[in-house]
């Protein structure tokens, strides 16, 4: 088994609920007057961060794992919490604020972090793999919430 099992209910979670997220977040309003290399740079990380951890085995045997795991489970209740408290309530002061707003892009890294601590060995040899995927899962997370951030300013011009 791969790490990749870790990204289904987050995919899954986002294709359901994506429509039921305040207008901000829709496409028509969420993808607009974004700089090219942002937009670029994050499509491009978002893509790997979620097709590497296919090589990642999966397992939950080391302390370290464990640990991650339980980062994992973290990350997943704050991410899926952001979305909840965004769609229930998104006229709330939280949601109207900008760390409520980009709460949904930044609790990602929790969650990546996990993964990354999980999955630290491939199925071939690769050498400080754990590093290299919590690195690009931290740049991913730094556009992701750029774009985040960009479309706040927007939506308060």
């Amino acid at each position: 088994m791969n790490c990749f099992l870790f990204l289904i209910l987050f995919l899954l979670w986002n294709i359901i609920l994506v429509d039921y997220l305040p207008k901000s977040y829709s496409p028509d309003f969420f993808l607009k007057d974004i700089p090219d290399f942002v937009a670029y740079s994050e499509n491009t990380l978002r893509f790997i961060v979620f097709i590497f951890p296919i090589i990642m085995i999966l397992s939950l045997k080391t302390r370290l794992q464990k640990i991650g795991f339980l980062s994992y489970l973290i990350g997943m209740i704050l991410y899926f919490s952001s979305w909840i408290i965004m769609i229930v309530r998104p006229e709330s002061s939280w949601c109207q604020s900008l760390i409520g707003f980009m709460a949904p892009a930044f609790t990602t890294i929790i969650w990546f972090v996990g993964i990354g601590l999980i999955g630290n060995k491939a199925f071939f040899k690769f050498p400080k793999l754990s590093l290299v995927y919590i690195g690009l899962s931290l740049l991913f997370v730094i556009f992701h919430s750029t774009h985040a951030y960009i479309v706040f300013q927007n939506l308060h011009k």
